[in-house]
């Protein structure tokens, strides 16, 4: 669990060491608050989260201030220390055990080791042709099962499989969880999204408007607002409110080739154009798209997904490459993916930024460390598995794979 408090650098610092934090007022120190009442019971808020236990097998990281610190344990910090602390039973509930000076953690960073991974397969059923994944909330994991027409959830813990019919005609290719729990479908064959219910597995349609035919429609994401964005490779992505159902299709302004699509944590939306290779920003509002164009021409810009910093992760198909942009200062790097002829599918970041490609080229999952600049793959066991899309929760990831009729897992410890 990495926490942090949400004021000043705190939130900055936990991305850069360990990765997405989440926000927790109890870090605060006491000269952030207004009443003497609050400030007075600050240090014991702190003192409540030193003395949990973490789960098993983890560590708890808690990003706060040295006001915050000294007040809850005594000790006084220099910037870029730390101190480690454990459960106890004494009376303030914790103790100190070590403390990490800032030269420190450079010795550290070179020691660590990235996660041990082990991968486990999953059929679901013939026939399926599964192409997008979407890990729901109480652990099963939903799937597009696109040869069926179907929508597929898989449940991990029996090996069982629901399927749920969208539809004659259907051919659905993404998946995601929306902020209602409900797995949200953009079905090409239907020409339509797809809103499913995670409890009553009731189907219902949005279909595109009549003057939008086959946009031949890819993935979708949900921005801050509620709203969920969509592609189109015929040229188009969208906005449909949930709410109303009122939607609205514009024009790709290079044409054909949208495919993947996310959301960075500030909120804004991003496509990528596979025939198009280039990557846009949409403007919520006025739903114009900019360009912005990686340095490798003609590279086929297929995935994007974004890390905790707000940069973009791309699979470049056509070049065997994945690329990063950084929209702060228009500034793009690309890596060539190891191997003869790599061939990068989906993108995925983790909560602790290390980006996941899938090969075709391969057969394999390939993780790569933008810190080291190192890259390791994992050999899939079924033969061209084809995992055509990524995503994933904490130490899981999961993708499918479509030339095998399996869902599979990469389980991080």
């Amino acid at each position: 669990m990495l926490l942090a408090s949400p004021y000043c650098r705190t939130r900055e610092t936990a991305r850069l060491g360990f990765g997405r934090p989440r926000p927790s007022r109890d870090l605060l120190s006491a000269r952030f608050l207004a009443s003497r009442a609050a400030r007075e019971r600050q240090p014991a808020r702190l003192r409540r989260l030193l003395s949990e236990r973490p789960r098993r097998g983890t560590n708890t990281v808690l990003v706060s201030h040295n006001f915050a610190i000294e007040d809850a344990t005594g000790a006084s910090l220099a910037e870029g220390e730390a101190v480690v602390t454990a459960a106890s039973r004494g009376r303030r509930g914790f103790k100190i055990v070590a403390r990490v000076e800032a030269q420190e953690w450079a010795r550290l960073a070179s020691r660590s080791r990235a996660p041990r991974v082990t991968l486990r397969e999953y059929r679901v059923f013939d026939g399926a042709g599964p192409h997008d994944v979407a890990p729901a909330r109480d652990g099963t994991v939903w799937f597009t099962a696109q040869a069926a027409g179907e929508l597929g959830r898989l449940d991990p813990r029996t090996g069982r499989t629901r399927r749920v019919p969208l539809g004659p005609g259907s051919a659905p290719h993404g998946v995601i969880v929306g902020p209602d729990a409900a797995a949200w479908v953009t079905d090409g064959g239907l020409n339509a999204i797809v809103r499913v219910d995670a409890g009553s597995l009731r189907v219902r349609r949005f279909p595109l408007p009549r003057d939008r035919p086959a946009a031949n429609l890819n993935t979708a994401t949900f921005d801050r607002r509620g709203a969920l964005w969509f592609t189109g490779q015929a040229g188009v992505y969208g906005r449909l409110d949930p709410r109303s159902g009122r939607m609205r299709v514009f024009d790709a302004p290079l044409g054909a080739g949208p495919y993947g699509i996310a959301t960075t944590p500030a909120g804004t939306v991003w496509y990528a154009s596979l025939a198009g290779s280039h990557v846009a920003r949409i403007d919520p509002r006025s739903g114009r798209a900019d360009v912005a164009e990686p340095p490798t021409e003609g590279q086929g810009a297929r995935r994007i997904w974004a890390d905790s910093r707000g940069r973009l992760w791309v699979s470049e198909w056509n070049v065997g490459k994945v690329a990063v942009y950084d929209p702060k200062g228009g500034r793009w790097r690309e890596w060539r993916l190891p191997g003869d002829d790599p061939q990068p599918y989906a993108v995925y970041v983790d909560e602790a930024d290390l980006v996941w490609l899938t090969d075709f080229g391969a057969n394999a999952l390939v993780r790569f460390d933008p810190v080291r600049e190192r890259f390791e793959s994992f050999r899939l066991r079924s033969p061209g598995a084809s995992v055509r899309q990524l995503l994933g929760r904490p130490g899981e990831l999961w993708g499918a794979e479509s030339g095998a009729d399996r869902l599979v897992v990469a389980r991080s410890r």
